[in-house]
């Protein structure tokens, strides 16, 4: 029952009633990946994610994980990059070009992570622990990198901002 229980948890289908006993549950610590690593932090020390309030795809995802975590709406702060007032001092020094190259978070430890490590600390923190789990899988990973790699190249041209940002950098607009 025990093996049966930590399986479920690995797999993230703990909240599933018919995956196994919830007692066997609270008695189970899963199994958590570094980036996964929660400790108990200060008022706003929650996890920021850095993300381009003008392209729809992100702004579609944000919302969406905002829903996921509406009953916790502090443990994520969601940052829009696009804003006038976003400054990347504030952001262990993430500047708004970086931030436009590739997707930014912070963790609760205040440490950096880019590109597929971001989306996985980014989805564990609003409860998609699995999702996490399974782009940093090493057989799935490499995948995850070159597509997102090539998402990230090519998110202005697909989201027809590709005229306004003709170098592949968007100029900062000021409001």
């Amino acid at each position: 029952m025990l093996s049966n229980a930590r399986l479920c948890l690995r797999s993230g289908l703990a909240g599933f009633p018919n995956c196994v006993n919830p007692k066997t549950v609270i008695s189970t610590t899963p199994v958590l990946c570094r980036h996964q690593h929660r400790t108990p932090g200060s008022p706003g020390s929650g996890v920021k994610v850095l993300y381009d309030g003008l392209c729809p795809i992100c702004v579609t995802e944000i919302r969406f994980l905002q829903f996921l975590q509406r009953n916790n709406p502090r443990k994520v702060d969601f940052v829009d990059i696009s804003l006038p007032g976003y400054d990347g001092v504030k952001y262990k020094g993430v500047t708004y070009e970086k931030a436009m190259d590739e997707m930014h978070v912070i963790d609760e430890e205040d440490e950096v992570h880019r590109g597929i490590p971001a989306f996985a600390v980014m989805y564990s923190a609003v409860g998609l622990d699995w999702l996490g789990r399974f782009m940093m899988w090493p057989p799935v990973r490499p995948l995850m990198d070159k597509s997102y790699a090539i998402f990230a190249r090519n998110r202005l041209k697909w989201t027809g901002r590709g005229e306004e940002c003709p170098t592949g950098r968007c100029e900062k607009k000021s409001h």
